[in-house]
């Protein structure tokens, strides 16, 4: 296939096809881009300053590490961060979904606002809400205006009372989110749960350019169960080992387009993928690509909680990403990459990474810190020891604990002086946020069924750490979890998902039948951000020290001791919310339970005894 050919009918194609949705969502460009006019010397200078930061991060950097956590909306962790685009940036008349309607219980409507909660709800232990692809579209009310943000709490309530407007501080985090870069406008790439962010922080799509190659394929049902491409629910990989060995009732189909694993082979991809067991299968549709990779210097890893002889009681086998592909699931070689989460500690103590690659860091059911809630109820104790910030089964502090430490694993070994760490989340967990994320790309519609939004969906943290980034600095670039795939592009030099040939004809195949934006994120022409807004360009190019390892550094005592027991809070890290700084009444509803499945009949302020023992852990005033 003549790639070059495909890549200008695919330019010419975009011409014809208008971007989805409101193109001023999040201030960021939206659709494929048509054909620039002739360059400036401005924008010459600009094209060379950024070949110069590219050639001195793919000097530096060799390492990258992604701590991928679950499951919350950045204004749920953020959005009373200073600087970012937050739930108090605006007056809350030009904030969308700040005022929202809720049931009362006597059936009537009544009004809502965001309200943070802390320690005396014990905050780090909320139960989960609905995050399924059919919720979520409900939830973002998509009108022909674009998407209104204010069905949260309605679309919930018809569902169970869940904690969906609750902002609350993580101290840890917010600490690195201070001293580094923390990015305010970065979506995940699908309405919808888990498994789609999983597989997008490998391939920058969850399956679309497969659905181009077999519309037959497509999901069938409104995202919310059956199996299909692009992946919009958590079903089950084909192929296991499952979470405490079950048989799972419904699985996903073998996904066979191209991601970073393909990628990062380089010339070795041949016979890597010679010991496939099923090839007819799991490299049809990347046959072409096989031969066409080229560039090579890297490898990856997946350390994953419960995998790899670890207590399968704490695996979640849906957030197993590579294990969708049956490319690597059925290829030795390949899983030979997938890892238990202890294995990455070993790894880093024992100096047994590759010379170069992309690791990726996930928590699950339980945590190896041996670390308990401090919420005194049995269920809360028994429900949530979990560390990979999901909620429903993890704990926040916890999980910003096992993020910490693996962070300061980094930081205390010999890869940190040439490492980037991303610390970020697959979805946003049907938590609200305001922000409005941009209409890219619609699903087929079958039957009574009708067409509907894909993606983008509301945004969720990230924060680089790195020797090499700016430091103090929140980040507003637009980007969804393809923006990681595209900085692994460019630390490693590697050819776009994007660009490979199998990748070319299915995009192709898309925009022919009217689909816009189908195909893995990692283009350059997309305006999706690839993160290097996050680094100084000083430090890269060695007139800036880099950073100490003591300024990354979190103390061992801030781990093994959670937030609200040690009283590590805002003040403690120089930090002060903004509804705080500008005198914003916090108003919680007397009736509010943060765990209404799991605590019944729990109310919404903790004993007296306990309100005096914690009501300082993260009160901006600590």
């Amino acid at each position: 296939m003549n790639v070059r050919r495909t890549a200008a009918l695919i330019a010419a194609a975009s011409l014809l096809v208008p971007a989805a949705g409101n193109a001023a969502a999040a201030g960021a460009p939206r659709g494929v881009q048509a054909l620039s006019a002739a360059q400036t010397p401005a924008q010459l200078a600009a094209i060379a300053q950024r070949k110069a930061l590219i050639a001195a991060l793919q000097k530096r950097v060799k390492y990258v590490f992604v701590l991928y956590q679950e499951n919350r909306s950045f204004d749920s962790y953020f959005g009373t961060f200073p600087g970012a685009d937050g739930l108090f940036s605006r007056p809350r008349a030009q904030t969308p979904g700040f005022v929202q309607q809720i049931r009362n219980v006597d059936g009537s409507l009544s009004n809502i606002s965001p309200f943070r909660i802390g320690p005396d709800q014990y905050a780090a232990d909320t139960d989960d809400v609905n995050h399924s692809h059919p919720g979520l579209v409900a939830k973002v009310d998509v009108t022909s205006g674009g998407p209104q943000m204010d069905k949260f709490a309605l679309e919930e309530e018809t569902l169970k009372a869940g904690p969906t407007l609750t902002p609350l501080q993580v101290p840890l985090l917010w600490n690195y989110a201070n001293r580094f870069t923390l990015f305010d406008h970065i979506f995940q790439s699908y309405l919808g749960p888990s498994t789609p962010g999983n597989l997008s922080i490998i391939g920058a799509q969850a399956g679309e350019t497969q659905a181009a190659l077999h519309p037959l394929f497509d999901y069938s049902d409104n995202g919310g169960s059956a199996a299909g491409v692009p992946v919009l629910n958590d079903n089950d990989p084909a192929a296991g080992p499952y979470d405490s060995g079950k048989t799972p009732a419904k699985t996903a189909l073998n996904l066979t387009y191209a991601t970073l694993p393909i990628t990062l082979a380089g010339p070795l991809l041949p016979g890597i993928v010679a010991n496939d067991s099923n090839p007819t299968a799991d490299l049809a549709d990347i046959k072409d690509d096989i031969g066409y990779v080229a560039h090579h210097g890297a490898t990856w890893g997946w350390f994953q909680e419960g995998y790899s002889g670890e207590p399968l009681t704490s695996y979640i086998s849906h957030h197993n990403a590579p294990q969708y592909f049956g490319y690597v699931a059925n290829n030795n070689v390949e899983r030979a990459n997938l890892h238990g989460l202890g294995d990455f500690r070993t790894a880093l103590q024992m100096q047994t990474l590759p010379r170069a690659g992309v690791f990726y860091v996930k928590g699950g059911y339980q945590n190896i810190l041996g670390l308990k809630p401090v919420a005194p109820y049995a269920a809360v104790q028994t429900n949530f020891t979990g560390d990979d910030d999901h909620p429903g089964y993890s704990d926040a502090q916890i999980s910003e604990a096992m993020v910490a430490a693996n962070v300061n694993a980094i930081v205390r070994s010999k890869y940190w002086p040439q490492s980037a760490i991303i610390i970020t989340y697959d979805d946003s967990e049907g938590d609200y946020d305001h922000v409005p994320p941009p209409l890219r790309s619609i699903g087929p519609g079958t039957g009574n069924v009708p067409a509907d939004f894909l993606s983008d969906g509301p945004r969720v943290p990230l924060i680089v750490i790195s020797p090499f980034a700016k430091t103090h600095v929140v980040e507003h670039s637009y980007g969804d979890q393809g923006s990681v795939v595209k900085f692994v592009d460019k630390v490693f030099g590697l050819t776009a998902l994007s660009n490979l040939p199998d990748e070319q004809k299915a995009r192709l195949a898309a925009l022919i039948a009217g689909k816009a934006n189908y195909g893995p994120d990692d283009d350059d022409t997309n305006g999706i951000s690839d993160l290097l807004g996050g680094f100084d360009p000083g430090r890269l190019n060695g007139t800036t020290a880099p950073i100490p390892r003591s300024y990354a550094s979190v103390p061992s005592w801030a781990i093994s001791t959670l937030p609200q027991t040690s009283k590590i809070g805002c003040n403690s890290i120089g930090v002060r919310p903004v509804d705080y700084l500008q005198g914003v009444q916090n108003n919680i509803p007397a009736d509010f339970n943060p765990r209404p499945a799991t605590v019944p009949t729990q109310t919404t302020i903790a004993p007296a005894s306990a309100r005096r023992a914690v009501s300082k852990a993260m009160d901006p005033d600590d």
